[in-house]
């Protein structure tokens, strides 16, 4: 039977925390795996802000991240993470360093500067608060924490839907495996139902959707303004490469859930974590799965 936990924190040892500012319309949501997990990470995006990606190539010294942050603010909103790493150093989480533990966490963001107060940026204060109010509990989606202020459709001329967060998980009774996701939505392209194409939320122009795809032969389409980031965790035991491979294949979700995707407008992040506790299946498995559970987060974000 599956769990009545359709959401990341479906995976045991993963909590997630959003921390709202509802005037300014933005926020920062974190995701905290304090006991470690494998991470991985894939860019496809042309305009991305994040953090710490470099530390997750596989090949690197740390393997494990113990929490992410996904954010608004654009690359101001990176400050949040500050506020993370606060809170995980004084639980005494991190990778060892002589007389100290490095808590390593990973971020990306969002643009929303466009859609509430502009100098008002999730901050370390933010960041920490988010960590404070971490649970297991099913994750809250739409306009909350890091997707406040998130957005969808852009173009010229064209009222674009509102955005958010997303969640959704799937579960293999047969044998124990889970794959979840959580994704922060603020695409330059509309988002649509993954299997009949039709738009969910996106830009419109006179009461009606348009083709985003179609406006994007317009030269003044403003560059760096939006991204869809976000996390897929599973319960498997994978190495960094199996995990960094897991984000590359997640990303097919976004794509069949977002038109067009991946653009030079986007900064579209992937994380993946892995906290090791399911052995036994495959990376094409938990891959498929990952794209699966993405293309339903992100429908989540805006329809929930």
């Amino acid at each position: 039977m599956e769990s009545m936990n359709q959401t990341l924190t479906a995976i045991d040892g993963i909590k997630v925390g959003h921390a709202t500012d509802v005037t300014a319309r933005t926020g920062c949501t974190v995701i905290l795996c304090p006991a470690g997990a494998i991470a991985g990470v894939d860019v496809r995006g042309a305009a991305p802000g994040t953090r710490e990606t470099e530390a997750l190539r596989p090949g690197r010294l740390v393997q494990k991240a113990h929490a992410v942050l996904l954010t608004g603010g654009s690359a101001f909103g990176l400050d949040a993470a500050s506020g993370v790493v606060q809170y995980l150093e004084e639980q005494n989480i991190g990778f060892p360093a002589g007389p100290v533990r490095v808590p390593i966490v990973p971020a990306a963001v969002i643009f929303d500067l466009g859609v509430g107060d502009a100098k008002v940026r999730p901050d370390r204060e933010m960041g920490y608060q988010a960590c404070l109010n971490a649970t297991d509990d099913p994750v809250a989606m739409g306009a909350v924490g890091a997707g406040t202020g998130a957005t969808v459709g852009k173009a010229p001329g064209v009222t674009p839907s509102q955005g958010g967060v997303g969640s959704a998980c799937k579960c293999l009774d047969s044998s124990g495996l889970i794959v979840a996701a959580i994704a922060v939505v603020n695409a330059l392209g509309n988002v649509v139902h993954p299997e009949t194409g039709e738009i969910l939320a996106g830009g419109k122009e006179n009461g009606d959707f348009v083709d985003i795809t179609e406006r994007l032969l317009d030269a003044n389409l403003v560059p760096g303004t939006n991204t869809t980031i976000g996390v897929v965790a599973t319960n498997a035991a994978l190495s960094p490469a199996e995990t960094t491979r897991v984000a590359e294949m997640a990303h097919d979700g976004m794509a069949r859930a977002i038109r067009p995707s991946h653009t030079m407008f986007d900064g579209d992040t992937l994380f993946t974590l892995a906290t090791g506790t399911h052995t036994g299946s495959s990376v094409n498995t938990i891959g498929i799965l990952a794209a699966e559970v993405v293309a339903a987060a992100i429908v989540n974000a805006v329809t929930v």
